[in-house]
């Protein structure tokens, strides 16, 4: 006696949701590795950015603190002295509003 082997007919539906399932098992790897490699480019770039932010951030202290060096009294009033000017009391008017 032989044996027969039934072969179960599958609709075209189901070989296509099988076939689906396959596919994306397979692909799903791939796309997680993808994603985490630009991930980490981005934070990367994000990082970096920071540096730089941080750099100009400095700078425009240091600046600022020059500016604030650079006008006051002391620093005027020498200024002033090179040029030849003097302070003269008696000029100043003060008017009250």
């Amino acid at each position: 006696m032989r044996k027969v082997k039934k072969r179960l007919k599958m609709s075209k539906f189901e070989r296509l949701v099988y076939v689906f399932t396959v596919v994306m098992l397979v692909a799903m790897p791939f796309a997680l590795v993808f994603s985490q490699a630009t991930l980490s480019e981005i934070n990367f770039e994000v990082e970096k950015l920071n540096k730089k932010i941080d750099a100009q951030e400095k700078k425009n202290e240091s600046l600022t603190m020059k500016i604030n060096e650079l006008a006051s009294l002391d620093k005027i009033q020498e200024v002033a002295k090179q040029q030849g000017l003097t302070y003269n009391n008696n000029n100043i008017k003060t008017i009250i509003e």
